[in-house]
This record gives C-alpha cells, structure tokens and sequence, in this order.
C-alpha cells in the first residue's frame, strides 16, 4: 500500500497518541518529529521509532513530508500552521484551529491560495460510535431532528495533568479545549448552526495544582471556566450546550438529540466507540443499537482526522475533518463569548457542509475500500 509521509511538530502530552495511530494506520508514515525542547523530540523518537528528531525548520524543508501535524499548544498553532503551509505542506492541527477567528481566516486563506489542504482535530466523529449516530439519523430512525442538548461538566485539568496552567488561559478554557468534540459532533449529526447566545464566566478564579510536577502551585484564571449557550441550527432545529471547568461531578448525558420519532443518546464525543441508545417514539425504555462501523480501538482517537486526510489525498476525494468546519466550531465558540460579553445574539460568519459518513465495512487500518 502506497504510504502518506507525515512529520509532528509538538512531543509533548498528547504526541504519543498520534505516533500510535502512525503506526495503527497502515497508509501513515511518521518519517520526523520535531519541538521546540529537543529532548523531548529526541525522547518520541526513540520511543517509536521515528527515524528522525529535528527542528521544526528541518521537518518543514523535508521534503518527503506531506502532511505536517501541528500538536503544539493553541496559542501557537496558527504560526506553525502558517509556517508549514508556506513550506508547501498539507496541515492538521490539533484543536482549535486558532483563538480566533482572524487567525483561523488567515489559515484558510492561506491554504487555498496554495492550494493545500488544511484539517482539523477532533476526528473522533469518524469512530464507530458516532458513525452509527449518523446512519441511524440518516435513515430516520428519530425522524426530523429538532433539539439537541450537550454537556461537559468537569472541574478541570489541575489534578490530574502535568502541565494544565494553559487550560486556564485564552484560547483554552472548558469551551476552547473540549467543546470542539461536542461542536464537531452536533455540526456533523445536525448541521451548520445559523444563531446563537451565550453566557460565560469565570467562577474559580484562582485554581491549585495537585498534580506532578507543578505540585502546590497557583494558576490564576484568565479565561471563561464556565460557559453555557443555546444554538439554532440552520435547519430548525435548537440545541443547549454548556462547557465547565467548575463543577465536581454531574449525572447529565453527554449529548442527546431529539426528533419527532424518537431520541438518540450519543456517546462521549471524545472517544472513538459507544455505547449508542435509541428510545423510539412511544417507547419508555431505552435500548442499546449494536456499532454498524468499526474504528473503535483508543489507539487511533487522536490521528484517525489524519489518517482520513491521507487517504483523501491519494484518492483525491474530500477529507472529512475539515478546516472550514473547524473554522465554523472556532467561530461558534468565539462567538458564545462574545454574546455573553455583549449581552446580544450572534449571527456566525461562517457556515460548512457536513462531513459525508464513512461506509460500512472498512478494515481496521484503513478509510477507504
């Protein structure tokens, strides 16, 4: 099988994901790996078996590299995005796609005038679970969507993570950080959102780490921790979401959509698999629809959006996780906050197409027949 040479820029927490899904998919090939801390590049190179540890300048001027995967925090992804663009490759990026909208505007534009790609985390969509989601949606199993409610409730990322001082910065927070899983998943099972409103805060405004290694230290509060908003959808349809880093525990779902004939429990956004629940108009009880699609394995959560966009390439077909609805998430979310800020409904600049379903029947290690 013909392989797409990729190249990471940015080793830190979440890069050994990607490597593993690098080695999970067999149309990808990680060829070089680069951070700004050398080390820390060098370190994945040995762990996996990258043939080569360099500089983000020496991983851009390569020139088998096709797709570069910008994995650095968000407050950087737009110059290197720009910088791998320039150099004439394709890009995915972590999510978001930029903190704001200017910069994820300059991203596309960019890419478009040189005519590359540009893709977008979370690909978490195109995993089994929510791929069922869409068929079940697709052949009417709730009939005509009309709501949808979402939720992320958390108290955040300063217990468990070794670095979550960046959470609580702009261009992160509950809503930058986790709300494109949910975003890219209502967007991809109802569609571009036409309306909005919001209301945000920040409700601790001073957080204590008691993880390793930043032990006992203050992180002072810069962005919302705390964001709830309503969405009209452009076919009709309503939806609640709300996003927080300030609540200890809750028994809310994790997204439920409504339709005239039923409602439809979908699984966390931001995992690959299930479980998936159907109540069927008239029905009081739940029951479970057994996955119609695979792509379930953890191991390929983080780099499955890239692995799409490598076949797309050879094919020449579309990718799925794409810049424009991960500019249509990052002006959603921008958005709340500026509704929120001004006391008014936002109307986004933005639309996109929903991404086509994968078919049925794909082997494990592959997006294409």
């Amino acid at each position: 099988m013909t392989t797409v040479k990729i190249g990471i820029i940015g080793c830190g927490n979440i890069s050994a994901k990607y490597f593993e899904t690098a080695k999970a998919f067999r149309i990808l090939e990680c060829v070089a790996c680069a951070d700004a801390i050398s080390e820390r590049a060098e370190a994945r190179a040995k762990e996996f078996g990258i043939p080569k540890a360099c500089s983000v300048a020496e991983l851009l001027a390569d020139p088998e590299i096709q797709i570069v995967v910008n994995l650095t925090t968000p407050q950087s992804h737009t110059a290197v995005n720009l910088a791998a663009l320039e150099a004439g490759k394709h890009v995915y990026t972590e999510k978001p796609l930029a903190v704001t909208r200017e910069e994820g505007a300059r991203v596309l534009a960019l890419a478009k005038a040189k005519g590359l790609r540009v893709g977008c985390a979370p690909g978490t969509f195109l995993g089994g679970g929510l791929q069922t989601c869409r068929k079940l949606m697709d052949d009417g199993a709730i009939g005509q969507p009309i709501a949808a409610a979402a939720f992320m409730m958390s108290h955040g990322h300063e217990s468990w993570h070794p670095d979550p001082a960046y959470y609580y910065k702009v261009g992160a927070g509950p809503m930058f950080d986790m709300g494109p899983y949910y975003l890219t998943a209502l967007t991809t099972l109802i569609g571009p959102v036409k309306r909005l409103s919001g209301a945000a805060g920040i409700l601790i405004p001073e957080r204590t780490i008691t993880s390793q290694p930043h032990y006992g230290e203050k992180i002072l509060v810069e962005t919302p921790d705390h964001v709830a908003g309503t969405l009209e959808f452009a076919s009709g349809a309503i939806g609640t979401i709300i996003t927080t880093f300030a609540t200890w525990n809750s028994r809310l779902p994790r997204i439920e959509i409504y339709g005239t004939e039923g409602t439809l429990a979908v699984p966390d956004p931001n995992s690959l698999g299930g479980p998936v629940f159907l109540s069927r108009a008239g029905e009081r009880e739940w029951h479970e629809v057994p996955l119609t699609h695979g792509h379930t394995d953890g191991r390929t959560q983080w780099g499955i959006g890239v692995a799409d966009m490598a076949h797309a390439l050879l094919s020449g077909r579309p990718h799925r996780a794409t810049g424009e609805q991960a500019y249509h998430v990052l002006d959603l979310m921008q958005g709340f906050l500026d509704a929120s800020r001004e006391g008014r409904y936002y109307t986004p600049s933005s639309t996109m197409e929903r991404p086509a379903p994968l078919p049925l029947g794909l082997p494990e290690d592959a997006l294409d027949d």
